[in-house]
Order: C-alpha cells, then sequence, then structure tokens
C-alpha cells in the first residue's frame, strides 16, 4: 500500500494488548508510510514509552494491563494532558460515548474514537489517523448517533431539523464540508446552509479556526455526558 497522503512520515505509538491486533494495527501504518515508534501492550509502559517518544499521535485501547480495566482511557487522557503536540485516537469494541468525552475534555483538536472493526476499512482507519494528527477530529458514527441520540426534548438541539442532526453527526465525525455532501448525497450549497444554520440555532459565534464547528458541536454534547 503505497503511503496515504498527510499520514506519510507521521511517528505513532500503539497501545494494545492483544498481540495480534496490535500487530495489525503497526503493518496497516507502516505500509501506509507510518513510523511506528512504540508498542506496548501494557498502559502505565505505553505512557512511560509515549512519554519519552513524543509521537505525533498515539492509538490506544481503553482496556489495558495492568487492570484490565479503563487503563488506556486513563492513560490517554493523561498524554493529552501532558503532550498538547501529541493527538490521541482511541480503538474500543465497545461505543461508550462517555469514554469519547472524557478523553475530549476541553480540548477536542486532535482527538478520536472509533471502533476497532473500523481498523477493516484501511483507507479510512488510515485517514483517521492523518486527520487526528493534523488537529482535527475522528468520531465514531455510531458514537456519534448515540451522542445525538439523548439530545433533549427542550433546548437548541431539539430545534435541528432531521437533515440538519444529520449534518451536524457528520461534522462532529470530522468531515468536511463537501465530505458531508457526498455522504448525504446533497449540494455543497445545501451543506454550507445547513451548517449555517446549525450554528445559528446553537448560538455559536464565527471563528478563524478551521476546526471551530467540531470544537462547537462537541462543547455542546459534552454538555449532554450526565445524561447517558
Amino acid at each position: 500500500m503505497p503511503p496515504v497522503g498527510a499520514a506519510a512520515g507521521l511517528r505513532v505509538s500503539i497501545g494494545e494488548d492483544d498481540v495480534l491486533l496490535r500487530e495489525g494495527i503497526a503493518r496497516i501504518l507502516v505500509d501506509a508510510g507510518l513510523d511506528v515508534v512504540v508498542q506496548s501492550g501494557d498502559a502505565e509502559d505505553l505512557l512511560r514509552r509515549t512519554l519519552a517518544y513524543r509521537p505525533d499521535v498515539a492509538i490506544v485501547d481503553v482496556q489495558m494491563p495492568p487492570r484490565h480495566e479503563d487503563d488506556g482511557l486513563v492513560a490517554a487522557v493523561e498524554m493529552r494532558r501532558r503532550l498538547p503536540g501529541t493527538a490521541v485516537l482511541i480503538l474500543s469494541q465497545f461505543c461508550e460515548p462517555a469514554f469519547a468525552l472524557e478523553l475530549i475534555g476541553d480540548r477536542p483538536e486532535g482527538v478520536g474514537y472509533l471502533l476497532k472493526e473500523r481498523v477493516g476499512d484501511v483507507r479510512s482507519f488510515t485517514d483517521a489517523v492523518a486527520r487526528v494528527a493534523a488537529g482535527g477530529s475522528a468520531l465514531d458514527p455510531e458514537v456519534v448517533g448515540r451522542m445525538l441520540g439523548h439530545r433533549a426534548a427542550a433546548g437548541p438541539l431539539s430545534a435541528l431539523t432531521p437533515r440538519e442532526l444529520a449534518v451536524l453527526a457528520a461534522m462532529a465525525e470530522g468531515k468536511s464540508n463537501s465530505g458531508i455532501a457526498d455522504s448525504l448525497y446533497i449540494s455543497l450549497a445545501a451543506v454550507e446552509k445547513h451548517v449555517t444554520s446549525i450554528f445559528r440555532k446553537l448560538g455559536i459565534a464565527s471563528a478563524s479556526s478551521e476546526h471551530r464547528r467540531v470544537h462547537a458541536v462537541l462543547a455542546y454534547l459534552r454538555q449532554r455526558q450526565n445524561g447517558f
């Protein structure tokens, strides 16, 4: 597989206690032109080595030794605290919006949460790694769907139309306007109209950052955390 655009050359650490899956992820990334600098099956070891190597992105499982609980997630949150220049992509077999929101914290740039089944789509997976490393986001569609499914009966989110909710979900996944248009089979002009309406209804002011849409959407969704 040839290097994948912006992903090529990125330095990566991988935390996964399943040896076959860890080796498989490493092979996918190496074949895509990335440099895997750390592999570990233990969360504490992963954190220590990631802090030392300071990769561009860390790919981390939620449940890892030594406790076999949420050790990987805890390590990932600590990485984001101590290494603001390192992006973090969680891979989990569980669809847990609360985990995603804990990882996001107050800084949704450079963060992702994907279900492990997505690794099988090599192109999409490496694209997600590159997007997160570049400061964007990559949230699993199923996780986003559950987030939006917990919207309150009253409040700004309830004012969105079904089409606007679909656009909002695609925005939270990290899709560009053109990506949203392609996935929803609508025109680019229609997407831009829906995005403008979404920001107006959610009371989100304009900003210059290219990631402001995801930042604003996730900031709102974090308010729903107690509802999960």
